[in-house]
């Protein structure tokens, strides 16, 4: 079921290995499902800097260890 076949991102890879799905990161970081899903697609997708301070700070209130850097580069 997580990413079976498609092309994925270091994010969509991250979130495949976590077993954390798009829909509960939207639901949690109140970030739109859609961009969740273009950003799990190709690593040359990136979210503005207000939906990625969400989505970090929603995956640090998790309990992981990640930054911006480890996902999308400026």
């Amino acid at each position: 079921m997580f990413g079976l076949g498609k092309k994925r991102s270091k994010f969509g890879k991250f979130l495949d290995k976590n077993r954390i799905t798009q829909q509960e990161l939207a639901e949690a970081s109140k970030v739109n499902r859609n961009s969740i899903s273009r950003l799990t697609k190709s690593d040359d997708n990136r979210p503005s800097m207000k939906n990625a301070s969400k989505i970090i700070k929603t995956l640090k209130k998790a309990g992981h260890h990640v930054d911006y850097d480890d996902f999308w580069s400026f």
